[in-house]
């Protein structure tokens, strides 16, 4: 099996889910629905949602009747996503601690899902490359990979050099997560530094720190990369109806087709 070599969100797992509370998943799952009904001859049984994290996408797919595999390099994020799974009683979902970017299956799959912008991640050099061939590797023929991106007008206006603040409570205790972005526009390379408190309930608070790193790609990058690993790019869009993608967008969401 392919070695885990990620230790990130070990902060923030806990509180992941509170942080993108703004995540309509429902309606996500509708455009991956809706892409199947497009682009595929047939609708798939067997999907597979990479870098699942704390397991949302999977766990709206699978109350859809999909039998998922549920794969991430984080063994705290899985840590969530079991405890979900458990919690709903969903006996087809299968999780695995995997690297993104050298996954290994039993099988291969009619689709593969990869959200949050869990692209914008694979920041070494080449690692999209490894990733896109993994993912290819362990699709049927003309089978789908569907993934978004943060974009970027959001990685040189949103992000930048801002800071941001995000309080909430999780399991009635208060928390805090702060982070300050770092972005350099020759290297592409944003840094997230992040602090996370949380109460301990005796007054208290524990603190964490973590830097995470993202890489920003423009269309031309994905496209080129994506043709290298074997897919045929359906489209480039701003939204879950369809709408062709543009320059201000913050989240663009691929859809490719892999040729085999």
């Amino acid at each position: 099996m392919a070695e885990n070599t990620y230790s990130g969100y070990g902060s923030i797992s806990g509180i992941y889910d509170k942080i993108n509370s703004e995540i309509d998943y429902p309606s996500w799952a509708d455009f991956i629905e809706t892409c199947f009904d497009k682009y595929l001859t047939e609708k798939p049984s067997l999907l597979l949602d990479l870098a699942c994290g704390t397991g949302s996408m999977t766990l709206e797919l699978a109350r859809r009747g999909y039998d998922m595999i549920g794969v991430d390099g984080s063994e705290d994020m899985l840590s969530v996503a079991y405890d979900r799974k458990f919690d709903e009683e969903l006996s087809n979902i299968l999780y695995l601690c995997q690297d993104m970017r050298a996954f290994e299956l039993y099988g291969t799959v009619g689709a593969v899902t990869c959200c949050l912008d869990s692209i914008n991640y694979l920041s070494g050099d080449g690692d999209l490359q490894k990733c896109l061939f993994c993912v290819h590797n362990y699709l049927d023929p003309d089978g789908l990979f569907i993934f978004d991106v943060n974009t970027p007008y959001k990685f040189e206006n949103i992000y930048a050099d801002n800071s941001y603040i995000h309080e909430d409570e999780v399991d009635g205790r208060a928390t805090l997560c702060a982070w300050q972005n770092e972005y350099d526009k020759g290297t592409k390379l944003c840094s997230f530094y992040l602090s996370v408190f949380e109460e301990d309930g005796d007054g208290r608070y524990t603190r964490t720190d973590e830097v995470q790193t993202e890489r920003c790609f423009d269309r031309a990058e994905l496209t080129a990369a994506l043709e290298s690993a074997g897919f045929e790019v359906i489209g480039f869009f701003g939204d879950y109806e369809f709408t062709q993608a543009a320059d201000n967008n913050t989240r663009w969401y691929i859809v490719a087709r892999a040729k085999k």
